[in-house]
């Protein structure tokens, strides 16, 4: 039999630190899954060059799996394992704005959700201005967060700006407030590969994982795939792997 293509991959929290209703989930838009199975091998030698004994010692089974369906809930769920919180944060980019007559301030768009301070430039320069708690002279500014209002100096009556910030948004989207916790606090998952390619089936069934690593790389005119490792180990019932094949 053959297989072809990046198949289907499922993860699904069954054990350990899992997080609030813990769900099996579907990798969305899956580019590929590598699993690695290896052990150490340890030779016998007598006086001649090869081993007259070859054995396998400690064993490991690791994978990765590249998705670039994005979703809060999945990687909490797979590695936080972490309280979800409800509604996100946005970025406002270079929210365009020009500096008042008296008194000199801006009030931002989304003042009303007004979060964090990401700063300030000149449009006509990019230099940035210089944040200060009061009282601002030229090329600086201050900002109350309580209510989104950024106050400029007399001497930039008229300049052209733009202004980054953070507010919240309450009627989409979830948050990982990921707080520092105890060596070893992880949801232990299930993982589950299955690939078909001419009504043959191919799957491979994990008891016990472990994620080790969630990489999120940006490039330039490319899609953010983030990429999650893991490594697999026995179950209580001593289960690690089951392989099915048509063949």
């Amino acid at each position: 039999m053959f297989e072809f293509g990046s198949g289907t991959l499922w993860g699904f929290p069954s054990g350990g630190n899992t997080a609030a209703n813990p769900t099996p989930t579907k990798f969305g838009t899956l580019q590929d899954v590598s699993l690695d199975i290896s052990g150490d091998v340890k030779q016998l030698y007598g006086q001649k060059q090869f081993p007259e004994a070859v054995a396998r010692g400690k064993s490991k089974i690791t994978g990765k799996a590249k998705s670039a369906w994005i979703n809060g809930k999945m990687y909490n769920d797979l590695f936080f394992g972490q309280p979800l919180g409800a509604g996100t944060i946005k970025i406002s980019l270079d929210e365009a704005a020009s500096v008042p007559a008296t008194p000199f301030q801006v009030t931002v768009v989304q003042a009303a959700t007004f979060k964090q301070d990401w700063g300030v430039r000149y449009v006509s320069t990019g230099i940035p201005f210089t944040r200060v708690a009061a009282s601002p002279a030229v090329g600086q500014y201050s900002v109350n967060t309580a209510t989104g209002v950024y106050t400029f100096a007399a001497a930039d009556t008229g300049a052209a700006v733009i202004i980054s910030y953070s507010y919240t948004s309450a009627a989409t989207g979830t948050q990982l407030n990921i707080t520092n916790q105890l060596m070893g606090f992880a949801p232990t998952l299930q993982m589950l590969l299955q690939t078909q390619y001419n009504n043959n089936q191919f799957s491979v069934l994990l008891y016990s994982v472990i994620a080790s690593k969630l990489t999120l790389a940006t490039k330039q005119e490319d899609f953010l795939i983030p990429e999650l490792d893991f490594e697999a180990f026995a179950n209580p019932s001593g289960q690690v792997i089951d392989i099915y094949s048509a063949e």
